[in-house]
C-alpha cells in the first residue's frame, strides 16, 4: 500500500522525529527517508501561502507499506501532528 499525507505547522525534522518515536530509523544524512518495520516513508517540505500574507511549513509523507502496519501508523502520526499545530 502507498499513501500520501502532508501536514500543515510542522518542520520536515519534527516529523522525522515522530517517525523515529514510532519505530522508525533514518536511513540517509538529510533524513528524507525513514523506515520501520513493515513501512518507509519518504519526508519532503516547502513553505505553502494559505491565505493572502500567511506563510505556513507544509510537510509530504509518502508512505509505503503492509496495509495492516501503515493504518495505524499514520494514525498515530496524525495525532502527534496535529497535537504540535499542524
Amino acid at each position: 500500500m502507498e499513501e500520501t499525507r502532508e501536514f500543515r505547522g510542522i518542520s520536515k525534522r519534527l516529523a522525522a522525529q515522530y517517525l523515529e518515536t514510532l519505530g522508525g530509523e533514518r536511513v540517509d544524512e538529510a533524513g528524507d527517508r525513514i523506515e520501520g518495520d513493515g513501512w518507509s516513508a519518504v519526508l519532503s517540505e516547502k513553505k505553502v501561502n494559505p491565505v493572502a500574507s500567511i506563510t505556513l511549513n507544509e510537510v509530504r509523507l509518502h508512505f509505503e507499506g503492509d496495509e495492516s502496519t501503515l493504518r495505524p501508523l499514520i494514525e498515530r502520526f496524525a495525532q502527534k501532528a496535529m497535537r504540535a499545530g499542524g
